[in-house]
């Protein structure tokens, strides 16, 4: 578990480019090649995160790409880059911090260093471009008001409760991991010190209050979340999006963490320039003020 909460170090590698790939500082080149691949497919970027919807829609109609993604974990989305090689189904995806250099490790990232490379501060980037942060988000409490009466502001609240938690997979997904990690500060532990946090969600699954089912929107507005350890951002477009008055999303008062997410270029690739360019954008002015839209933070440029 520790290798996907702890931050990774590992060795940059620089992967060569393809030929048939457009020169990272001719914008025009880029746009050009992108357009006849004609074409992007994502994973772990559906339209239900971080206003990916929008980014997606103004690809189409800025460029003529067509779309589509697969949603799954970071943990899942390197293994299948890994998996596929040459049969690479996806040309981008979207992980955890942490996951940005083990991508690197692994080998199945590509580097692109977008227009704002310069802005970006240097502890949120790759030296070689093969990751940079886009965005953050802070671990929160998605709540339905309707099945708990007594909504949890804090985990020393979330201990006394009697619904039942919903956190995800530990072992794949950056959300869960940045939620352990979050308990682990509120009860006194840390990045090194886990055992606070394994011991309280130890302690719900004794209990039965430790939910199985993904927090993800589907399963929230089916009723079969009460409380979801969530990234803010999706917390607050959940909440929007099925009844602003029904679900509280609270930032725990005793502990949180704070985290980004990193595009990632699949080395394999069969779209590199469409996935260069989605990089590109989501990097820019406008950009970036679409993922402010579906809450997430803007943290990497001042625009």
């Amino acid at each position: 578990m520790k290798a996907f909460i702890s931050s990774v170090v590992a060795s940059a590698i620089l992967l060569a480019l393809p030929a048939a790939q457009a020169a990272d500082n001719d914008l025009a080149a880029l746009e050009k090649a992108a357009r006849a691949e004609g074409q992007v497919n994502s994973v772990g970027m559906p339209d239900t995160w971080a206003n990916w919807k929008d980014t997606w829609s103004d690809l189409s109609s800025k460029y003529g790409l067509k779309h589509s993604d697969t949603d799954m974990s970071s943990a899942q989305e390197l293994a299948k880059f890994a998996a596929e090689k040459e049969n690479a189904s996806a040309d981008i995806g979207d992980v955890g911090a942490a996951f940005g250099p083990i991508a690197v490790a692994k080998g199945v990232a590509q580097p692109y260093k977008p227009t704002h490379w310069d802005q970006i501060p240097t502890w949120a980037k790759d030296n070689d471009g093969n990751w940079m942060l886009a965005y953050t988000g802070t671990i929160a409490f998605l709540i339905d008001k309707q099945q708990v009466k007594d909504a949890p502001h804090s985990w020393a609240d979330l201990k006394k409760g009697k619904y039942v938690v919903t956190i995800g997979d530990v072992g794949t997904a950056a959300q869960a991991a940045n939620g352990v990690l979050a308990a682990s500060y509120a009860l006194g532990g840390d990045e090194k010190n886990l055992k606070p946090a394994l011991a309280f969600f130890g302690e719900l699954a004794k209990e039965g209050r430790l939910g199985v089912t993904d927090p993800v929107i589907a399963n929230i507005e089916k009723g079969e979340i009460q409380v979801a350890v969530v990234w803010d951002f999706n917390g607050l477009n959940y909440r929007d999006q099925i009844d602003k008055n029904r679900y509280e999303v609270v930032i725990p008062s005793d502990g949180s963490v704070t985290s980004g997410y990193t595009t990632i270029i699949n080395k394999y690739a069969k779209h590199p320039n469409a996935a260069k360019l989605a990089r590109e954008y989501i990097l820019s002015d406008e950009g970036q003020i679409n993922l402010a839209k579906g809450y997430a933070r803007r943290f990497v440029r001042n625009i």
